[in-house]
C-alpha cells in the first residue's frame, strides 16, 4: 500500500471547521510517516471527480474532512474498491463517524487514529445503502424529516444545527400523515399512513437520532422505521427519546427488517445522510461490506 493518503477537505463544515481540522489531522498522518495531499473542489460534483482519480491513482487512503456530507461524497468515490476510508468528523452531524465509534470533532485524535489503523491494518469492512448509484451510510428519511431537512435547507438563519430545530417546529404547524406504499424484499405491498418512514443501514441522523436505534452496519439490513399518525403533542413529546432510542417503544412506531425497501408517495422527497436523492418512488438496497473503513474496531451500528 502506497504511503500517500489524500484528505478530502470541506472548507465550510462546521462553519469553518473543515479547512482548520485538515491541519492537525494532515500532521498527525506526517508524523506517522505519511504523505499526505489534499484535495479541495470547487464544488461537491469536482471534489466527488477528484477524490475518484486519487483511488483510481492508488491513494493509501480516501479520508473525509468534514461532516456527514462530505463523508458521503467519499463514500461515493471508495464504495466497491479497496481504497480504505478514514473519517475527520467535524460537521454538524457526524453520524456516520459515531456509528463507526470514531472521534468527533477532534481532528488531531482522528488522524492519529487514521495512522493506527492503517499501520495496524484495523480496516473494517461495512454495509452501505444503495439508491440507483448513490450510496449512503446512515438513514434515508422521508416524510416528515425530509420536508424539514426542505425548509432548513431554504433558511438562512439561524446557521447549523439550530436552523433544523427551528425548521421542525415550523413544520409541526402543518403536520400531516403521508399515504405510501411500501414494499419490503419481495413481499407484498403494503398500504401505510405515516408521519414518517425511515430507512436505516446505520442507527442515527440528524446528529445522534437514533430513529434506526437497532441498525447495525454489518448485518446486510435495513432496519425500517414507521411511525404512524400522531399528534403534534405526541411528536413533541416523543421527541426528546430519539436520542436514546427509546422511542422504538412507542405504540405509533413499528420496525421491520429488509435488504430492499420500495417506498412510494407522492409529494414526499427522500434524503440520505442529509443529502437529497429526489422525490419518492425510491428503492433502497443494501450492498454487503461494499466499504473499507479505519475504524478502532469492528463497528456494530
Amino acid at each position: 500500500m502506497t504511503s500517500e493518503i489524500t484528505l478530502l477537505v470541506n472548507p465550510t463544515a462546521g462553519r469553518g471547521r473543515g479547512a482548520r481540522a485538515a491541519q492537525p489531522a494532515a500532521a498527525a498522518l506526517r508524523a506517522a510517516g505519511y504523505t499526505v495531499r489534499s484535495v479541495v473542489g470547487v464544488d461537491a460534483e469536482d471534489a466527488l471527480t477528484r477524490a475518484r482519480q486519487a483511488v483510481a491513482a492508488g491513494t493509501g487512503a480516501l479520508v473525509a474532512v468534514g461532516g456527514d456530507g462530505m463523508t458521503s461524497l467519499a463514500l461515493q468515490a471508495v464504495a466497491g474498491t479497496d481504497t480504505p476510508l478514514g473519517v475527520v468528523a467535524v460537521g454538524t452531524g457526524n453520524d456516520f463517524a459515531r456509528a463507526c465509534g470514531l472521534p468527533l470533532r477532534d481532528p488531531a485524535a482522528a488522524g492519529r487514529l487514521i495512522a493506527d489503523a492503517l499501520k495496524g491494518n484495523r480496516v473494517h469492512s461495512l454495509d452501505l445503502g444503495q439508491v440507483g448509484d448513490r450510496y449512503f451510510g446512515t438513514v434515508l428519511a422521508s416524510g416528515f424529516d425530509s420536508r424539514v431537512n426542505d425548509r432548513g435547507n431554504r433558511m438562512r438563519w439561524p446557521t447549523g444545527r439550530l436552523r433544523y430545530d427551528v425548521a421542525m417546529l415550523l413544520e409541526l404547524a402543518g403536520l400531516h400523515t403521508v399515504r405510501y406504499r411500501l414494499r419490503l424484499d419481495d413481499g407484498p405491498w403494503q398500504e401505510v399512513d405515516a408521519t414518517l418512514v425511515a430507512v436505516g443501514n446505520g442507527p442515527s441522523y440528524g446528529g445522534g437520532m437514533r430513529m434506526c436505534a437497532g441498525a447495525q452496519l454489518t448485518d446486510g439490513r435495513f432496519d425500517v422505521t414507521v411511525v404512524g399518525p400522531c399528534s403534534r403533542t405526541t411528536l413533541l413529546r416523543v421527541f426528546p427519546r430519539v436520542f436514546s432510542g427509546t422511542h422504538l417503544d412507542h405504540p405509533a412506531v413499528t420496525v421491520h427488517r429488509a435488504a430492499r425497501v420500495t417506498l412510494e408517495a407522492d409529494g414526499v422527497t427522500g434524503y440520505a445522510d442529509g443529502e437529497p436523492l429526489g422525490p419518492l418512488p425510491l428503492t433502497a438496497r443494501t450492498v454487503p461490506r461494499a466499504v473499507r473503513v479505519l475504524a478502532p474496531a469492528q463497528p456494530d451500528g
